[in-house]
């Protein structure tokens, strides 16, 4: 049998290359996507998705403004900050980065971003639109890890697939993303009895719980997709800090027909995402100005 890495920088490359020639498009067009990042207190790992999703933007064209806040800064004041960008014409996506500090509430101030600038598809509206089948803007996350087993080749109608960790931004939405695509879902959580019988059935295993080495080899059958959300750092051999994600990767790679590694699989591909969004909304708020103008200069 033969076990391949999915390379997610270049899945990532290759969806940039056409958010690039969108881009030229709407800039043709008078129209410049605007991607505006809100930071709330200082946190190293945040700042590295920042400097991250900014080479990107500069990348493919998008302008990319960061909105730096101090940690002490009210619930208020950062919803305000919010409505303004909201009609703010010049703005054409927004980004909230998490974490933030414990004060602030972050469902409610993802629900203060207008859906129409909801580049991470984190509002309830996006989210909820993915029941219904509308899967033009959803999370990021969630669909950089869909759009990583369609890469395999495999058909999605009928396949079998088992999620492992049940979020709201991750193992929920990919759950209805994979059931619009016409696979059979299992969704299994921390209540969940035997995981591994649902789990050896599947063709296809994501795993996103932020725990190391939760999913082993002997939980999956011969040939599975193996989609490795988790972000954990652990102690290396060396004694340094490593990145890895929720499989134990070598004995994973031993059964799995492909796996996401981690680093280099998921999260390229999320960050292509945010892009793909920023330009989807882009255009849907140019069709909307668009809209009003001429409703307006009608006699």
């Amino acid at each position: 049998m033969q076990h391949s890495n999915i390379d997610g920088r270049a899945v990532a490359e290759k969806m940039l290359e056409t958010v690039r020639a969108d881009v030229a498009v709407l800039k043709k067009e008078h129209w410049s996507p605007t991607l505006v990042s809100i930071k709330i207190g200082d946190n190293p790992a945040v700042d590295r998705y920042v400097r991250n999703q900014k080479r990107n933007a500069d990348q493919v064209g998008i302008e990319f403004v960061e909105r730096h806040y101090p940690a002490d800064i009210s619930a208020d004041e950062v919803s305000a900050a919010i409505v303004h960008l909201n009609v703010d014409p010049t703005v054409t996506g927004i980004i909230l980065q998490r974490p933030v500090p414990e004060h602030i509430p972050i469902k409610a101030l993802q629900e203060t971003i207008h859906p129409m600038k909801d580049v991470e598809g984190m509002h309830p509206k996006s989210i909820g639109n993915i029941v219904y089948g509308e899967l033009e803007l959803g999370p990021c996350t969630a669909m950089a890890s869909v759009e990583l087993l369609k890469s395999t080749g495999l058909k999605l109608k009928g396949l079998e697939a088992t999620v492992i960790g049940h979020s709201e931004i991750v193992g929920k939405p990919i759950a209805f993303l994979l059931m619009a695509e016409g696979a059979t879902v299992t969704v299994c959580h921390h209540m969940t009895r035997e995981v591994t019988v649902h789990s050896r059935r599947a063709d296809a295993v994501f795993v996103a719980v932020g725990k190391a080495g939760l999913l082993t080899g002997d939980m999956i059958k011969p040939g599975a997709v193996v989609i490795d959300i988790g972000i954990n750092t652990v102690e290396g051999a060396d004694g340094k800090p490593k990145l890895v994600g929720d499989c134990d990767y070598e004995s994973c790679l031993k059964t799995a027909g492909w796996i996401t590694p981690v680093p280099g699989g998921v999260g390229p591909v999320t960050v292509a995402i945010l892009m793909r969004n920023t330009v989807i909304a882009a255009r849907r708020l140019q069709r909307q100005y668009t809209k009003q103008f001429q409703a307006n200069t009608v006699v």
